[in-house]
């Protein structure tokens, strides 16, 4: 079945899971920003992080169930198959 699966729902899986793992650092690490780049572009208000959060929630939501509908997809090729 994992073959079936074609490369957009690799993709849409993969990206769901960046944006997860984005969403989590910058809930656990705030400043995550300011240390890596070097640059505090919302002069420590907190806004870039929300804005990412809320951005990180949307293409988690987005691509998870773009990618859940390849996968449906892909075991409607072989029903009965797990």
């Amino acid at each position: 079945m994992m073959r079936d699966v074609r490369v957009r729902g690799w993709i849409e899986a993969i990206a769901a899971a960046v944006c997860g793992i984005l969403l989590i650092v910058t809930l656990i690490w705030r400043d995550w920003i300011e240390e890596v780049f070097g640059v505090d572009p919302d002069r420590h208000s907190g806004a870039l992080e929300w804005t990412i959060v809320v951005l990180a929630v949307c293409g988690t939501l987005t691509f998870s169930l773009l990618a859940r509908s390849e996968w449906r997809r892909a075991r409607a090729l072989h029903p009965g198959t797990q």
